[in-house]
Formats: structure tokens, sequence, C-alpha cells
């Protein structure tokens, strides 16, 4: 494939996995924010197991899922960085185990994320109960459904993912 087809399809492939993730947080914004919550879009952060498009791909979305919810601005610049951190982890963990692909995204935004609840909205000093609520959210998005999202996407892997 020429350089110039690769980056089309790198690009494109990466556009249509962040307006994936934008749908998804629009479409479950009411469980995708707070102190208690489940963010579908994050299923999508197993994607780095089949493509490097998807690290650019989570980042944007990621980002603009934030800013057209109406995210507070530290929410949208350090939740994007927790997603582009966990997808470039969970890229590199690609060849290691499909299973290890999940906990980058889980560890980072369990980690990150309460700090940015705290600080951008103020929720009082609770940085373990966020920890836990945001880590559980995550085990549900990206430790179930995005391995059952890898399970269904790997026996497809040529046709959806093709190298060609």
């Amino acid at each position: 494939m020429h350089f110039q087809d690769k980056r089309t399809k790198m690009m494109t492939e990466a556009a249509i996995i962040a307006a994936v993730y934008v749908a998804l947080v629009l479409l479950f914004k009411p469980i995708s924010f707070g102190a208690i919550q489940f963010r579908i879009a994050e299923a999508l952060c197993i994607l780095p197991f089949f493509s490097f498009s998807a690290v650019p791909g989570l980042a944007l979305g990621c980002l603009l899922g934030n800013f057209f919810s109406g995210a507070a601005m530290p929410d949208v610049i350090f939740g994007t960085l927790a997603t582009l951190l966990a997808a470039i982890f969970s890229y590199k963990l690609r060849n290691v185990s499909k299973w290890l692909v999940c906990i980058p995204p889980i560890l980072a935004n369990a980690i990150i994320v309460p700090f940015v609840l705290q600080y951008a909205y103020g929720v009082p000093d609770a940085y373990y109960f966020l920890f836990a609520t945001v880590g559980a959210g995550e085990v549900l998005a990206v430790g179930i459904l995005g391995n059952i999202l890898l399970l269904a996407l790997e026996s497809r892997r040529e046709v959806i993912f093709r190298t060609q």
C-alpha cells in the first residue's frame, strides 16, 4: 500500500472511531459523566488491539464527546489525556495478550478522573470513593463490554481492519 493510501486509511479509521465514540457519549450522556459513571463509549478502548488508528481516534472522540457534552475544560483536557495515555499503552500491550488491552483504560481513568472530578467540579474530598466508582464503571465498560466487542470483532479482523 502506498504511503498516501496508508495515511488516508489511518485518518479515515481514526475519524470513524472518533465519531462512534462521540455518538455513544452523547447518546448515553446521562450515565457517562459524574461521580458514578458508566461510559459505554469506553468499550471502544479495546480497538488499539486491532489498529494504531484507534489511538488518535479514541483521543479525538473523548475530546469532542466531553466538549459537546458541556464538560468543564479541565475534564475535556485531562480526560482526553487519560484516554490518549490509555490508548497508547493498550496499543503497546496488543502483542502481549489481548486480555491486557483493557487494563490501561481502566487504570488511567480510575486514577486520573477522580482528580478531575474533584478539581473541575468541586466534588468533595472523596478520591478513594471516586476511584472505586469510576474504576467500577471502567471495569464494566471496558473490561466486560470492551472484551465482548473484542471477541466479536476478532473473527472479522481482516475484513474490518484490512492491511492492504
